[in-house]
């Protein structure tokens, strides 16, 4: 809200993207409600939501511009909101078309590809602003488990927040874990049969699931799409290369799926192969594999990644010669570099997890990371604390 609420009254549109059910809708419904804090009346509102049937003979372009142009505010400006404006043909030419003619402010949501920046720059260069709407931050998971349970202390919810995940639908009242599990696979299955198969009218859908199936195992490993042909061939399904990374493509397009690329340190340059992949949300990987407690260490990785993503930093995985740096986040003139550990408990993993970070000759922070409970130091001027404190922290 503190970013979007800025945009309010300029010339550009707002484009709240992410994964299904991570609360773009509820912020359109806040930012609504600022809006009439602010002086503005009920008719010069405007909401749709084109995932209803209620619109279906409006998901044409030339119907939609009709239809709103019939219903503008006749003496002022009026605000659209679009919800899931991706069912409409050539909804960018939509909302340019009314951004040129009328006085309009509009917020639009979507959830899968057509969504991308890739896909909209093309009809709206320079007149949009896009927002990622992620699943619950740690903290706002704890600002919403405090309405229906006792809250523990950070280092505790922790491991609760990486069982259960952050979407918003899971933290409205007390839910077991199984109960958890079987939301977020419904939002699991509604996005990859809606987004993904329907769309692009995969058949091999068994195909896909495997894919994912590897993609969800191996969060926080390099990649290669020769690896991933070898581990179905071990099932005896042949795949290509292309075919495996077209399938990986559509996981991002429907923001299933995050990619990491690496990044050369010393070089200062975005290298081409073996990135990473992370998840939308933890419970995505349970709720689709089961729990197991040897993922742990992965899916701690995959909270502080998307923690940086959520303020605002672009995130790689570092390369110093042959040593791999969990996480290097720049956000204009600022960088970190990252290690995240579950805990250091010799002096061979402090080696390792130090020693790394104390090869980088430049001045930017540099933080090792950990689940152990202490009272956080100073190493050589690398930061060491507990990834809960890290998650809450208001520093970086």
């Amino acid at each position: 809200m503190d970013r979007i609420l800025p945009f309010v009254n300029t010339p550009f549109i707002k484009i709240l993207t992410g994964i299904r059910r991570s609360g773009k809708t509820t912020i359109m419904k806040m930012l609504i409600n600022e809006l009439k804090k602010s002086g503005i009346q009920d008719n010069q509102i405007l909401t749709y939501n084109f995932d209803s049937l209620q619109y279906e003979e409006l998901k044409t372009a030339q119907a939609l511009y009709a239809h709103l142009k019939q219903k503008l505010y006749p003496t002022g400006k009026t605000y659209l909101f679009l919800d899931e404006i991706q069912e409409v043909e050539s909804w960018e030419k939509v909302v340019n078309s009314l951004m040129t003619d009328c006085d309009v402010d509009i917020f639009v949501t979507g959830s899968n590809s057509r969504m991308m920046s890739s896909e909209i720059s093309t009809y709206l260069t320079g007149r949009y602003v896009s927002f990622r709407i992620y699943p619950l931050s740690f903290s706002e998971y704890l600002l919403f488990r405090k309405e229906y349970a006792e809250v523990l202390d950070p280092y505790t919810e922790l491991a609760n927040y990486l069982k259960l995940g952050g979407f918003p639908a899971v933290h409205l009242q007390k839910y077991t874990q199984d109960d958890v599990y079987t939301i977020v696979r419904d939002i699991y299955n509604s996005t990859i049969f809606t987004d993904i198969v329907k769309r692009s009218q995969i058949r091999k859908v068994d195909q896909l699931e495997r894919i994912v199936k590897f993609a969800f195992d191996h969060v926080g490993r390099t990649f290669s799409a020769a690896s991933l042909s070898k581990y179905l061939k071990s099932e005896n399904r042949t795949i290509d290369n292309e075919t495996v990374y077209n399938y990986i493509s559509k996981l991002e397009s429907a923001y299933i799926l995050h990619r990491c690329p690496r990044y050369d340190v010393q070089g200062k340059e975005i290298l081409k192969t073996q990135e990473k992949f992370y998840l939308a949300d933890p419970a995505l990987r349970y709720s689709v594999l089961g729990y197991s407690s040897d993922s742990t260490a992965a899916m701690l990785e995959n909270v502080v990644y998307l923690e940086l993503l959520r303020r605002g930093y672009e995130v790689t995985v570092g390369k110093l010669d042959t040593a791999e740096i969990d996480f290097v986040a720049m956000k204009q003139e600022n960088k970190l570099y990252i290690q995240v550990a579950q805990e250091i408990g010799s002096a061979e993993t402090e080696k390792r997890e130090f020693g790394k970070l104390l090869d980088i000759r430049d001045n930017y922070p540099k933080y090792v990371l950990r689940t152990d409970i202490f009272a956080g130091g100073n190493v050589e001027g690398i930061k060491t604390m507990p990834i809960a404190d890290f998650l809450l922290s208001q520093e970086f």
